[in-house]
C-alpha cells in the first residue's frame, strides 16, 4: 500500500552551545550539564519521500564524512520510532550534508531530530509526542534539544529543556576540519562516576539568565560571564582549537569567542551581520582549509 503523503523537507540547523557547564558525573556514568543552546542559520537539509521501506541516501559536500548509512542517526531514529508506533508511515530520506561531523555543533543529532519532525508531520503526530521524545533521548543525548531547534537552557544529561527568548546574535562558526570525539573530551575532563565538579554553593549561585525580552547587550554580558568547561580538555586533545579561537579573537568587532560543545567548532559573536561577514571573509582568506560560515544564532 502506498503512503499518502507527499515529499516533505526539513532543515537540520547547527546547534551551538553558547555556554556549557559540567556540574558532575552521575553514578551511571552520564554527565550532568547546564548549557545555553542556540541554533544557527547554517544547516543540513533532509527530505522524506513516500516509499514502502525506510531508506537513506546522503548527498552534499560533507557526504563522505557520514560513515556507514546503517549507523547514521537518521536511520536509527526512524527505525526506533517505527518500533514504537505500529503502522508508522516512513519512506526514503535524502540527507544533504553540509555541517562537519564530530564538530561540537550536533550535526548528526540535528539530522535525526529533523527526521523525527518529518515522521511526525507525515503521521499527524505532535512534535512533543512522548514516543518521539523517548526515541530522541534513546538515540542520542543532543537529539531532544534539536527536535524543537530553538534557543533554550538545557540541563540534566540533555533531557530537560527550557525555552528562552534569545535575541538574534550575528556570529561566525569556524571548524578546522579536525574531528573531535565527544567521548574523548569527557574522558580528558577526568570525572569519575559519582564525582561532582562544582560544589553545592556554586550550583545554587548559578548564573541567572536574562528575563524575556532582554536585549542583545544584556544577553551578551550574561554569556561573557559563562564558560565552556570542555574547552580546555578539547584543546589538550586538538591544540588547533586554540588557533581557531585566536583567529576569531583577532577579527574586528568580535564580542565573544568560545568553543561549542565538545569542539572543535568555535564561534564568535558580533554586533552586526556586516561585522560577522567581514570576519568570516578574513578568516577564510587566512585559512582556506577551514570550514567558516557567517550566520545568526537564535
Amino acid at each position: 500500500m502506498r503512503n499518502r503523503f507527499v515529499m516533505l523537507t526539513e532543515s537540520a540547523r547547527a546547534k551551538v552551545n553558547l555556554t556549557l557547564r559540567v556540574l558532575g558525573r552521575r553514578p551511571d556514568g552520564y554527565h550532568e550539564l547546564e548549557s545555553v543552546v542556540a541554533f544557527a542559520g547554517v544547516a543540513d537539509g533532509l527530505t522524506l519521500a513516500p516509499a514502502s521501506e525506510t531508506a537513506l541516501a546522503v548527498t552534499g559536500p560533507r557526504a563522505a564524512e557520514c560513515g556507514a548509512l546503517g549507523d547514521n542517526l537518521v536511520f536509527r531514529a526512524a527505525h526506533a520510532l517505527g518500533e514504537r508506533i505500529a503502522g508508522l508511515k516512513s519512506g526514503h530520506f535524502t540527507l544533504d550534508k553540509h555541517l562537519p561531523a564530530a564538530a561540537g555543533i550536533g550535526g548528526g543529532s540535528a539530522d535525526a531530530a529533523a527526521a523525527l519532525r518529518l515522521l511526525a508531520a507525515s503521521n499527524n503526530l505532535p512534535f512533543d509526542d512522548t514516543r518521539i521524545m523517548e526515541v530522541a533521548r534513546a538515540t542520542g543525548a543532543d537529539i531532544p534539544v534539536c527536535v524543537a531547534s530553538r534557543a533554550c537552557i538545557m540541563t540534566g544529561v540533555g533531557e530537560t529543556i527550557t525555552p528562552i527568548d534569545l535575541p538574534p546574535l550575528p556570529c561566525v562558526l569556524v571548524n578546522p576540519r579536525v574531528p573531535v570525539a565527544t567521548k574523548d573530551v569527557f574522558t580528558a575532563l577526568g570525572l569519575k562516576p559519582g564525582q561532582l565538579r562544582t560544589g553545592l554553593s556554586e550550583v545554587l549561585e548559578a548564573i541567572a539568565w536574562p528575563p524575556a525580552k532582554a536585549g542583545f547587550d544584556v544577553w551578551l554580558d550574561a554569556l561573557i560571564g559563562g564558560i565552556n568547561d570542555l574547552e580546555a580538555p578539547a584543546i589538550r586533545i586538538q591544540p588547533i582549537i586554540a588557533d581557531v579561537l585566536a583567529a576569531l579573537r583577532a577579527t574586528g568587532g568580535v564580542r565573544l569567542a568560545r568553543m561549542s560543545g565538545s569542539g572543535a567548532t568555535c564561534f564568535g559573536v558580533y554586533s552586526t551581520g556586516g561585522e560577522a561577514s567581514a570576519a568570516a571573509a578574513a578568516i577564510r582568506s587566512e585559512h582556506p582549509e577551514w570550514w567558516v560560515e557567517a550566520s545568526v544564532l537564535s
